[in-house]
């Protein structure tokens, strides 16, 4: 996959692309917007990951001109601004993620791979719901019942994969290796913890229970 990492911190760029590189990627960097949208006109890229904050061009400003060029490259925003409204900005400029930093380099790798592959497939999926929960991939919000549940970050990605495996049973093994990137049982009670405090934030105040214990098992996400 190609890849066109727009960045003006020299340091981060060249983390980035070694990082990136490492995973089998193959990495451009450009140092400001203007050069980011010189490159991304000139070559065929499969994913651009775009700072939001640079000289010269900034990062939204360097994507609406690619939009209104014709370009449909997905792009995935970097930013140190994670408010709501700095990331509907960035996504109506013609964003497809949006990224706030300080990140897990493993997510930074996930969310690219992700949007090669929804090009690949032509299809977008930004919303899950399962039963009366919904969330919202791109706006990185919970809502059950029209009510908006305020997650932190780890329970948002427990959440997400819960949803994305409703009604099925889901081991620990399986949330370890996947939400927590862990091969190996750490020994700790960290998923108790994290269901516990999920459970009380999407189940709490509703008439009916959502996160269930199988045991012996697991986990349940039950619409």
């Amino acid at each position: 996959m190609r890849l066109l990492i727009v960045e003006d911190d020299a340091e981060a760029s060249e983390a980035m692309s070694r990082g990136l590189s490492e995973a089998g990627h193959e990495c451009q960097t450009a140092e400001d917007g203007e050069a980011g949208f010189a490159a991304a006109r000139r070559g065929r890229f499969d994913v651009l990951v775009v700072d939001r904050m640079m000289p010269k061009l900034d990062g939204v400003g360097m994507v609406e001109r690619l939009r209104q060029e014709g370009d449909q490259t997905p792009v995935l925003f970097l930013s140190a601004l994670g408010e709501v409204a700095d990331r509907v900005e960035g996504l109506k400029a013609g964003g497809d993620d949006y990224l706030v930093k300080p990140y897990a380099f493993a997510e930074l790798i996930a969310r690219v791979e992700a949007l090669a592959r929804r090009r690949e497939t032509g299809s977008v999926q930004t919303l899950l719901k399962v039963g009366e929960l919904e969330m919202d991939l791109i706006a990185r919000t919970v809502c059950r019942q029209g009510k908006e549940i305020d997650l932190q970050p780890r329970e948002f990605q427990l959440l997400e994969f819960m949803m994305r495996h409703a009604g099925q049973s889901v081991t620990r093994t399986m949330l370890l290796e996947k939400v927590w990137e862990y091969h190996f049982d750490p020994q700790t009670n960290v998923i108790d913890v994290h269901i516990s405090r999920l459970r009380s934030k999407i189940d709490k105040g509703f008439d009916r229970p959502m996160l269930q214990t199988v045991r012996g098992a697991g986990y349940r996400l039950d619409a």
